[in-house]
């Protein structure tokens, strides 16, 4: 695991261009640029506690708190002792600041890892051992094989031939494969010779510190020449070296200023939908609370008036004390009085639910990942019941929803299809991890790892097909592969893209071993003899041509152009005579897309040795032109690239992870939408999206925007959308807000299932001001929508676009740097740990390590969360609002004095002890139904995204049936206590006997409630509510005794009054009366809303209670085989490829090691050999193996002699 820290610190002045030399710290120290130390803390131990206090006071919860505890000190205005506020303030506090203590010193590790890890670094002419955040600009430090590159460095020279070196750059693309960087010949020289290094004094000018990835600019100015600086001559922090023994390089960028640290986004602080709707409430709450204290103070002072003046003979006032100023201090002693309508434990109790489903979530063993032990980790404690309203998901799609492994899968040759298995009644069969692989032991260089299933195509090989020979010679020879051999037999090839490299490994495992290359020639064994093709051109890769071709010479000195590429690509370039093969292997072309795989097309042509000479020519003058060299090359591989022979196609898996076909379903299910944003080519990322269930052939149709100008987008745009919507114009809802005027945009209804797919092109015009509407308009009509070639930044901008005008929960999914950017965007970022690096991981809110754990986090803890939190909300303003109200009432029968009506202790331990524990458990443990149904049923997830459970309706409801119990709750025992005796004659109608039982009343109306919100009763549920209730009656029995009073009278004033009410009878049945009433609407309201307009909850529990048993599993979703004719992406590489590198003129790699044959049974000898598994002769189609297709033309390859079996 590595850690290169989070967040960026603080710009300092803009930085137009940099300036530094090698090897002069003096030259480069008045420059002031940032070492190579990282910071993400926030405190130190002197800084702590003022900041911390500081940040904690600027919440207005803790701030109205603490007003309050000022009031309280006053004693002309507090009928409240302090201790009432300031204990559960503490309490607050001290939890806070142990929690912000605990991440600070998290983010203190993290950082020291960081910052301690050791490197080489030149310093006074030797290679010194120094920490990493020693490291400074201009710094010439030494990386080794697998180290982590230390800062952002200019390649100077490294231990392979041509000054390359390979680096994998996982953690900032989430790409496994290896990329090729390659120094400055001049800089090259310098080898390892560390006087020369230490001599070099060569100035950097370059661009400033900023977050492209995949761009640099800059000069070097070396010994009175300056050289250019790209992208190829420089190696980024979070890179790691691959592959190479040694390297040396130039600290350009060091700590915040690297790219990786530019990239990780703006943090912003992330709040829930429903801490949103907190501080709306809360406000409201603030002005209801002043609203009655304001006809409380407006009450004392017509009382005072009328009423007061008949005291004032026994009770006289102070001077200066009239009737105005008698309200202005009562309006401040019922602020005191009613603050719990707002109670500080709220905040508490909100943060312990939160951390307690937190450690659900770390601790759930279905989301731990065994195979590079990783847990489910929530790497953030605020944000868990927003993972239960989520309405949009952003994922990326390489090393999220698939593994970045490709696999040699199918293929075609001149017309029969390999890869299928079918047993001896001709049905195919399923292939799973049971069936049957080929055995390659005949080829001792055969890779281990290579599975195949169809015998008849190794049977073809050994039988010398010669389509199927020149197919694999075709694979072994037309790549940019580079090989290496460090033991005798082990081969490990470096591949610009996996695609090359599963194709160059199948022809390796069918007996066709690419072994060396040097810049002329090719070294391949075929069936067990050494053979070397001398390579005379490599006309390239690119997005443009989407084909590469070489041009070889065999050993017999024949000429040959082997060409593989898109197929409308190669189908344009193709021999008459092929015209019938093609559509056979268009046919089967469209098989293999759809199952979602990647495909190819084999071509190849003989050359005239006369022609190709004169070719040559006019490509070497081509090549060294000044002006308009591309188009003139280009010109020259359309000449040559015609005619060719169709041989067949390959088709490669790009593996998706585990579940993501089905997960990606039940999100669909809950009415999730799904978008993947990828940097992959179009083609690629439509067909991964089919084969994840993403895009499906049911649907009504895709649209593919793709034009390359704004007015042509905007057409496409609102063509996709007349044909979802016929004659609709309106965007936006005439009602809802999200504030500063933006309105929200409505959800509409289409008819059918629609998808889109756009690409980076169109979606920087889509995403301009003037047409971001227009785009957000048509993509949320779809069902599920493809972005394809974007940037980290677009990435960011989609999220951002939905962000603002849906009004909708946002996830953003992703593995790599690329992503860091859309994660810190979304409300909620999900980082994908493993294989592919940690980058997004550090940024995120939560991580897992499979995409499939997406669903369980969502639709189990995510929508157990947000229940149980709205659950918690909603009880929780209940009780507290009936607390309170019961101070309202009372004050009209107590001269609006501010007296309480309850006992003091009551009153600071009702949040904190006698209600705390029941409310948790519920908030903690409850559920509605267990995680097999939220499963089954995905539906119950979509009240979480429309704020059912908990809204601004919702409280109003919650206050309401507050203002009922509370009146209950005064007015039921006032009445049944007014002029009533006990049975031995004495008086029952005393403050405190009323206090008494009206807290009493209180305690049981509210537990009963809680009984009847809660839907899942555990042992600890039941302890926690029976057991507050008997806390109550120990506690109050201890506080109202004689020890007590005896202690300290002054607070413990109510000196028997238990004993003596709760041995009454009618108290009892007041108590029940009191009880009944209060619950006896929710139960009636409830039973005639289930029976009349039940919720999706109720039909679901209803159905759980009728199968009182687990369901069975649901049907697996079977795969509906895809006929059209959409093609799957072109299996190449994602950029330019090494053509160029491949022919420089030198060689690429140390001479191997003397070689053998590796093949044991090799070429011409079959003698004695028997087809395995299925017949060498069969076919599908009924047709034997060799038999050429009907009425296809015989072309010059199919001439060639062919073997056949005479059993067949």
């Amino acid at each position: 695991m590595s850690f290169f820290g989070m967040d960026c610190v603080k710009k300092k002045e803009q930085e137009l261009e940099r300036k530094l030399r090698a090897n002069d710290r003096e030259y480069n120290l008045p420059f002031k640029y940032a070492t190579n130390a990282i910071k993400t803390s926030k405190y130190n131990p002197f800084t702590f506690l003022p900041l911390n206090l500081f940040e904690q006071f600027q919440r207005i919860a803790n701030a109205y708190f603490l007003f309050l505890l000022v009031l309280q000190v006053i004693p002309q205005i507090s009928s409240l002792s302090w201790f009432t506020t300031v204990v559960p303030l503490v309490l607050v506090l001290t939890v806070t600041a142990a929690k912000d203590a605990t991440d600070d010193i998290n983010r203190h590790r993290s950082d020291n890892q960081v910052n301690n890890r050791k490197v080489k670094v030149l310093i006074d002419r030797k290679l010194r051992s120094e920490k990493w955040l020693d490291v400074q600009v201009g710094d010439i430090i030494k990386l080794e094989n697998n180290q982590f590159v230390t800062a952002d460095l200019m390649l100077l020279s490294s231990s392979e031939p041509l000054n390359l070196v390979y680096i994998e750059t996982a953690e900032l693309d989430g790409e496994t494969n290896l990329k090729v960087r390659q120094a400055l010949t001049v800089t090259g020289d310098l080898g390892e010779d560390i006087e020369k290094l230490a001599d070099f004094d060569g100035e950097v000018r370059c661009e400033p510190p900023n977050n492209r990835l995949d761009r640099f600019m800059g000069t070097l100015t070396y010994a009175g020449q300056k050289y250019s600086l790209d992208n190829e001559k420089i190696l980024l922090r979070g890179t790691t070296l691959r592959n190479t023994g040694w390297c040396f390089g130039l600290v350009l960028f060091g700590g915040p200023e690297t790219k990786l640290m530019q990239n990780c986004g703006k943090s912003t602080f992330k709040r829930t939908s429903i801490d949103r709707l907190m501080n709306v409430l809360v406000l409201c709450i603030f002005g209801f609370l002043a609203f009655m204290c304001t006809i409380l103070a407006i009450g004392n002072c017509f009382w005072e008036l009328n009423e007061g003046s008949q005291f004032t003979v026994f009770l006289p006032r102070q001077d200066g004390n009239d009737a105005g100023f008698s309200a202005f201090l009562t309006f401040w002693s019922y602020v005191i009085i009613l603050n719990t309508v707002v109670p500080i434990s709220l905040y508490v109790s909100v943060e312990i639910i939160r951390l307690g489903n937190s450690f659900y979530i770390d601790w759930d063993r279905k989301m731990y990942y065994s195979r590079s032990d990783t847990p489910a980790e929530a790497r953030t404690t605020t944000l868990n019941e927003e993972l239960g309203q989520i309405k949009y998901v952003f994922s990326d799609k390489t090393g999220t929803l698939t593994q970045n492994i490709m696999t040699f899968n199918k293929c075609s040759i001149n017309g029969k299809s390999y890869g299928d298995v079918y047993d001896y009644t001709g049905q195919r069969l399923e292939i799973t991890e049971h069936t049957e692989r080929v055995d390659f032991s005949f080829n001792a260089l055969a890779d281990p790892r290579f599975m195949f299933h169809d015998h008849s195509l190794v049977e073809a090989v050994k039988l010398e097909n010669p389509e199927v020979h020149t197919f694999f010679r075709l694979l072994a020879l037309c790549h940019t592969v580079m090989a290496e051999e460090k033991k005798e037999g082990e081969l490990s090839y470096q591949a610009q893209s996996p695609d090359e490299g599963a194709l160059v490994t199948a022809a390796r495992n069918f007996g066709f071993v690419f072994r060396s290359r040097t810049p002329d020639s090719v070294s391949i064994v075929e069936m067990g003899q050494q053979r070397s093709y001398e390579l005379l051109a490599i006309l390239d890769f690119n997005n443009v041509r989407k084909r590469m071709s070489v041009i070889v010479r065999s050993p017999e000195g024949k000429l040959s152009l082997f060409c593989k590429g898109a197929d409308t690509i190669i189908y344009e370039r193709l021999h008459r005579s092929c015209n019938k093969l093609m559509d056979v292997t268009t046919e089967q072309l469209n098989e293999f897309a759809g199952e979602g795989l990647r495909t190819l097309v084999l071509a190849y042509k003989d050359l005239d040795e006369g022609y190709f000479n004169d070719w040559k020519q006019r490509h070497h003058e081509a090549s060294t032109l000044l002006d308009d060299r591309e188009s003139k090359l280009d010109e020259l591989y359309e000449e040559i690239e015609k005619d060719l022979l169709l041989l067949g196609a390959s088709a490669i898996e790009d593996k998706l992870q585990d579940g993501v076909p089905q997960t990606i379903e039940q999100l669909s299910k809950a009415d999730i939408k799904i978008w993947v944003l990828t940097g992959d080519k179009q083609e690629t990322a439509e067909n991964i999206g089919y084969s994840c269930n993403l895009l499906r052939e049911e649907m009504n149709d895709v649209f593919i925007i793709s034009a390359n100008s704004p007015e042509d987008v905007r057409q496409e745009l609102r063509d996709a959308q007349t044909s979802m919507k016929p004659g609709e114009d309106s965007v936006f809802l005439p009602e809802g807000t999200l504030g500063k005027g933006v309105k929200v945009m409505a959800d509409e209804a289409v008819n059918g299932e629609y998808g889109l797919v756009i690409n980076g092109h169109s979606l920087a015009y889509a995403l301009e001001r003037s047409m971001e509407l227009e785009f957000l308009r048509t993509a949320c009509m779809c069902k599920a929508v493809i972005c394809c070639r974007v940037t980290p930044l677009q990435k960011a901008q989609v999220v951002e676009l939905v962000k603002k005008y849906k009004g909708a929960v946002t996830l953003a999914i992703g593995d790599g740097a690329n992503d860091v950017s859309m994660i810190k965007a979304a409300h909620i970022g999900v980082g994908i740990s493993g294989q592919e690096g940690m980058q997004a991981v550090l940024s995120s809110d939560y991580s897992f390590a499979q995409f499939r754990f997406l669903q369980r986090l969502l639709l189990v803890h995510g929508r157990w969360s947000y229940l149980r939190m709205c659950k918690f909300l909603r009880y929780f303003f209940y009780k507290n609002f009936t607390f309170t109200f019961v101070h309202f009432w009372f004050a009209f029968f107590c001269g609006f004095s501010a007296q309480t009506v309850y006992d003091e202790w009551f009153i600071t331990l009702y949040n904190l002890v006698y209600t705390a524990l029941p409310v948790l458990g519920m908030s903690l443990f409850d559920q509605d139904v267990n995680d097999v149904w939220s499963f089954q049923q995905p539906q119950l997830y979509v009240p979480g995204q429309l704020n059912l459970y908990f809204s601004k309706k919702a409280f109003f409801k919650c206050a309401l049936h507050s203002c009922y119990s509370s009146m209950v709750l005064f007015f039921i025992p006032y009445a049944a206590m007014h002029d009533t005796v006990r049975g031995d004659g004495k008086d029952v109608a005393d403050y405190q006997s009323f206090a008494l039982l009206t807290q009493t009343c209180l305690l049981f109306a509210v537990t009963i409630q809680l009984g009847l919100e809660m839907s899942y009763w555990t042992a600890v549920n039941t302890f926690f509510v029976l057991g507050s209730l008997v806390m109550y009656f120990v506690v109050t029995f201890t506080m109202y005794s004689n020890s007590m009073f005896l202690m300290s009278p002054s607070a413990f004033p109510f000196i028997g009054t238990a004993r003596n009410s709760l041995n009454q009878p009618n108290i009892w049945l007041t108590i029940l009366l009191t009880s009944i009433l209060c619950v006896l609407p929710v139960v009636t309201y409830r039973f005639l809303f289930i029976q009349l307009c039940p919720t999706i909850n109720d039909k679901m529990m209803f159905k759980v209670r009728q199968a009182k048993a687990t369901p069975a599993p649901p049907p697996r979703r079977t795969r509906i085989r895809r006929t059209s004719s959409r093609r799957s992406g072109y299996a190449f590489s994602h950029a330019q490829g090494y053509g160029d590198l491949v022919t420089s003129g030198r060689f690429l790699r140390r001479p191997a090691l003397s070689r053998s044959s590796g093949l044991t049974n090799a070429g011409r000898t079959t003698t004695g050999f028997s087809p395995m598994g299925r017949s060498a002769g069969y076919s599908p189609t009924g047709r034997p193996q060799n038999a050429k297709v009907p009425d296809v033309e015989v072309t010059s390859l199919q001439m060639y002699r062919t073997i056949t079996d005479p059993s067949l």
